[in-house]
């Protein structure tokens, strides 16, 4: 005879967040490492910034930013083209899942945008709204 589950409470659970999500961070690190192996300047100074897996983990969504702004967004991506399936057999071989998700790169567009709003607080620095007398 099994015994129950006990429901409720975090302790102990080691499924805190979704599988997708688990999924995309371990993706995340695995691409990541390969990288560095990667011999090519396109993806010299890239960060992957994270991975968003869909439902069904069939696909995933590989976010980046580079040094080389959005000058070098063009090349990079088609670097990851290039090297597409060496980082889904890379992903294939180290981490444990039925299948392997279909790989797409884009620009983390976040980050971009945050560059940009902290450029502009800094070039125009708000005055003190409030003085006392």
């Amino acid at each position: 005879m099994t015994r129950p589950r006990k429901s409720g409470g975090s302790r102990g659970s080691t499924r805190a967040y979704p599988r997708a999500v688990r999924l995309g961070e371990s993706l995340r690190e695995v691409i990541a490492d390969e990288l560095v192996r990667i011999d090519d300047e396109r993806l010299s100074f890239v960060t992957i910034t994270r991975v968003e897996v869909d439902s069904e983990m069939n696909r995933a969504v590989v976010y980046f930013d580079s040094l080389s702004g959005e000058e070098g967004d063009a090349a990079i991506i088609e670097a990851f083209d290039d090297h597409r399936i060496r980082l889904q057999g890379s992903v294939g071989r180290q981490i444990r899942a039925k299948k392997t998700p279909i790989l797409s790169f884009r620009v983390d567009e976040v980050i971009r945008s945050a560059e940009r709003i902290e450029k502009i607080l800094r070039e125009n620095p708000s005055p003190a709204r409030f003085e006392e007398d």
